[in-house]
């Protein structure tokens, strides 16, 4: 299944919105058996671009998801002997996804291959239930 999240991350990369940094990403995110796309889209103010994980993961969440099952990412602009560093995602987004899985999320990488969120983000921020900050 990981071949075909990639594939869809992939194909999502085109529909990027990359002007400023010409480094489009896309992301697929398998949620209650649903595949969600997603992009990354940037912005002349850059604080306000979002990324391609986040954009594919705040899809499932508006449509109706609440756990992320599996993530798939691809940095089509990347050069094919990329260092890792520059295909994984960011602190944000992997935040995110641990507000949507547990560490053993399988996330798959173009260029890297799969790892878990927890070896992604070992110390994931997490409220008690029921708790706010």
């Amino acid at each position: 299944m990981s071949a075909a999240l990639l594939a869809a991350a992939q194909a999502a990369a085109a529909h990027a919105h990359a002007p400023y940094s010409h480094f489009r990403v896309g992301a697929a995110v398998r949620a209650d058996g649903r595949l969600f796309t997603g992009c990354n889209v940037e912005n002349a103010s850059y604080g306000l671009t979002i990324c391609a994980e986040r954009t594919a993961i705040f899809a499932a969440v508006a449509a109706g998801a609440r756990r992320i099952e599996a993530i798939a990412l691809a940095c089509v602009d990347a050069a094919a002997d990329a260092a890792p560093g520059l295909l994984m995602p960011c602190g944000a987004c992997r935040q995110v996804m641990a507000e949507f899985a547990g560490p053993d999320l399988p996330v798959t990488i173009a260029g890297f291959g799969t790892i878990s969120l927890g070896a992604l983000l070992p110390h994931a921020f997490r409220l008690p239930p029921g708790e706010t900050p």
